[in-house]
């Protein structure tokens, strides 16, 4: 049943695993229990998004955490007509995070699927020789195969509010209130999912968006145009992010009609939604979806930053981490009144807030007369996302797991 796509042998995990064994061999078995005791316990996490679509909070935190103890990302289940019993495709990110993709028969029931994934996950932990493991969950829908795992500690990282998002499935709120009583501990993507599930568990912590300052401080400096940017006029009014429902379709096209000389450069995929009902004036440019390296080369050739989302469930509890990257880039920002984005960017003086054309039309023009660096606003971006690191956020989360292992082993 199990099949390995890719071979890992000279991967993160197996390279500790040998050294391991290799000092064992000369211990006692007092001296065994006391290693085995030492080492850091494995991290397997259950993942709704693919690890190549967007790098954002997944990918930013485990790789932290890929530099102490050994990762496994599952990804949801890619099903094939051509695979008759279920595969696991086996591959290791230069992160160190190992990237497991279930791919399984079509035509499955849902639980014949439950049990093929269960039967592969097990045999991913037998072979793996996980047995110390961390359990992080970012979707309540991998409950099903993975309710028999004894892990040290479950942790649910609720950076969105699932449930809201379009597509998704209707019993994804039943299976969270089952995963708020098994997790340990509950981390939320921002402020507005905190207040949303501190009364529903008592360990929830709030770790809104961070920002890894240098990679796009970047922008600040860059001057030479990607190709495909380089011959669009300014002022450039930019965004970057996933094209989806979220995305105020009506709000752009508003925009593009107001200022026919301004030019909007939307970078990123298209999901969830018809390609087709994008507007698509000539000073409206999709880019399509670029890398992580390859944004602050972007960025840099923006005049303004856009957040332009629209004002409905599924934004009710985002937390964008565009905010803090795009501020670290030195660019003026104007965002609709998404909550965590008005506390605290907007009670702060960092972004402009705006929901109509009209409003959103004047912010944009307010900020390209301004001076960033003469009014001081550079100043005060600088200053607030000073302890705004990831490697911080992560510092704080594993602190928080590592002390709930403790108390469970006394």
């Amino acid at each position: 049943m199990f099949e390995q796509q890719a071979k890992i042998n000279n991967s993160v995990s197996q390279v500790v695993l040998r050294e391991v064994k290799s000092q064992q061999k000369h211990m006692s078995k007092v001296d065994l229990a006391t290693a085995n005791a030492q080492l850091p316990a494995d991290l397997v996490c259950l993942c709704h998004l693919r690890w190549n679509f967007v790098y954002q909070r997944p990918q930013h935190l485990l790789t932290r955490c890929a530099k102490e103890r050994r990762v496994f990302l599952i990804e949801e289940p890619i099903f094939n007509a051509n695979n008759s019993s279920g595969r696991l495709e086996i591959g290791k990110c230069e992160s160190g995070v190992c990237v497991v993709v279930p791919h399984l028969p079509e035509g499955l029931s849902e639980e014949e699927a439950i049990a093929t994934q269960k039967a592969l996950l097990d045999e991913l932990f037998q072979q793996q020789q996980i047995q110390d493991y961390i359990l992080w969950y970012y979707t309540p829908m991998a409950l099903p195969f993975t309710r028999h795992l004894e892990p040290q500690v479950v942790v649910y990282d609720c950076m969105d509010e699932l449930s809201a998002f379009k597509g998704a499935s209707p019993i994804l709120r039943e299976r969270e209130i089952e995963l708020l009583e098994r997790a340990d501990l509950v981390y939320t993507g921002g402020q507005s999912l905190y207040e949303a599930k501190r009364d529903r568990h008592p360990n929830v912590y709030a770790f809104p968006s961070s920002i890894e300052v240098p990679h796009f401080a970047q922008a600040r400096t860059l001057t030479q145009d990607p190709p495909d940017q380089a011959n669009i006029p300014h002022p450039r009014l930019g965004f970057f992010g996933v094209i989806d429902e979220r995305m105020d379709i009506e709000l752009l096209a508003g925009i593009a009609a107001a200022r026919p000389d301004w030019h909007l450069v939307i970078i990123g995929p298209v999901v969830k939604i018809d390609p087709e009902i994008l507007p698509r004036p000539q000073n409206i440019h999709y880019l399509g979806g670029k890398s992580y390296q390859e944004l602050p080369a972007y960025i840099a050739g923006w005049d303004v930053a856009l957040l332009p989302f629209a004002r409905n469930e599924s934004t009710r509890f985002i937390s964008p981490t565009k905010t803090p990257e795009y501020l670290a880039a030195g660019k003026p920002v104007v965002s609709t009144s998404i909550r965590d984005v008005v506390r605290p960017y907007g009670q702060e003086g960092l972004v402009e807030i705006a929901d109509t054309v009209e409003d959103f039309v004047a912010a944009v023009e307010k900020l390209l007369a301004r001076n960033p660096e003469t009014s001081g606003w550079l100043n005060r971006v600088d200053a607030f996302l000073a302890n705004n690191s990831w490697d911080r956020t992560w510092a704080q989360m594993n602190q928080l797991i590592e002390s709930k292992i403790s108390v469970k082993k006394t």
